[in-house]
């Protein structure tokens, strides 16, 4: 099967002829990753704008931590940080995503500019997000969840992770599209790192032509994620380096999606992902080009 041709978009979405890189703004004081860094308007518009020059496709923005064990910050609040982030974002012509879990959230930012929902709930922690989408006719990413942040590592259980997540995810799209969301704008995520530990996470990695079998564009969002860590570490005891010394293990993970026929990978550091799916583009369009390349004096230096 050619990858690139079954990789899709969402309609409603820019096509790219390759994975596509979505840089991540985290305008929050407690985010695992970065710690409050672009917690500023100013700031967090600024950060959107150097992913966007680092080779980022779209920005999600998103006002609310979902680590593990996180509490939620309320409505008015997680408004106040996203909103004018958006709206400065779009009004630079960003391709903007919202990450939330709010339906009030999504509308205002999609009235803000954004073009894409993406929450981490499927929209199964508000009720009205389904309808708030189906509405506002925009692309959703749906991805695996089982509960919020603080209980989340108790529901880590699975006896074939990726049977259960496929299985999962298949009877969250088919409630979302029975809701009004038309199907060919639904994006689905396996949600790494949500409810599962490093050995299901990888698994999920290790196969994600099954989850690309469900037939919509696939959204892989492994950035500098706990199972990375895990990998890092090594030997058994061993500390997990911190978050921001996994970026290059975030590009290997990228790369692997890219072959794979993901359509989007998200991530807080954009350039070696970039670099990361661009190489595996190159190497997707070789398959198809004749062996025999052309020899110019000098070209192996």
């Amino acid at each position: 099967m050619n990858t690139l041709r079954a990789r899709g978009t969402a309609e409603g979405l820019p096509e790219w002829d390759r994975c596509a890189v979505m840089g991540v703004v985290n305008v929050t004081p407690d985010s695992f990753s970065d710690g409050g860094r672009w917690f500023d308007t100013t700031a967090a518009v600024k950060r959107g704008l150097d992913l966007v020059a680092q080779g980022a496709d779209l920005v999600d923005v998103g006002g609310e931590s979902t680590r593990p064990g996180a509490s939620r910050v309320d409505e008015d609040e997680e408004l106040r940080r996203v909103v004018p982030v958006v709206r400065g974002l779009a009004a630079e012509g960003v391709t903007v995503s919202v990450d939330t879990m709010r339906a009030t959230v999504a509308a205002r930012a999609v009235a803000s500019g954004a073009v894409l929902v993406n929450d981490v709930s499927g929209g199964l922690a508000d009720p009205a997000m389904v309808p708030a989408v189906a509405a506002a006719e925009v692309p959703f990413v749906v991805m695996h969840w089982r509960g919020f942040s603080q209980d989340m590592n108790s529901r880590a259980v699975y006896d074939d992770v990726v049977a259960e997540v496929v299985a999962e995810l298949r009877d969250r799209m088919d409630a979302v599209v029975a809701g009004g969301v038309d199907p060919a704008r639904i994006v689905l995520d396996p949600g790494l790192g949500f409810a599962k530990r490093a050995p299901h996470d990888l698994a999920l990695v290790a196969h994600l032509g099954a989850l690309r079998a469900l037939g919509r564009p696939l959204l892989v969002a492994a950035s500098r994620k706990r199972f990375l860590g895990h990998v890092l570490a090594g030997a058994e005891g061993a500390a997990p380096p911190p978050a921001r010394e996994r970026d290059a293990a975030t590009a290997a993970v990228s790369a692997i999606a890219a072959h794979e026929g993901a359509w989007a990978v998200r991530v807080h550091e954009v350039r070696a992902t970039a670099d990361a799916v661009r190489v595996a583009r190159a190497v997707e369009a070789a398959r198809t080009a004749p062996t025999a390349a052309p020899t110019t004096p000098g070209a192996a230096r």
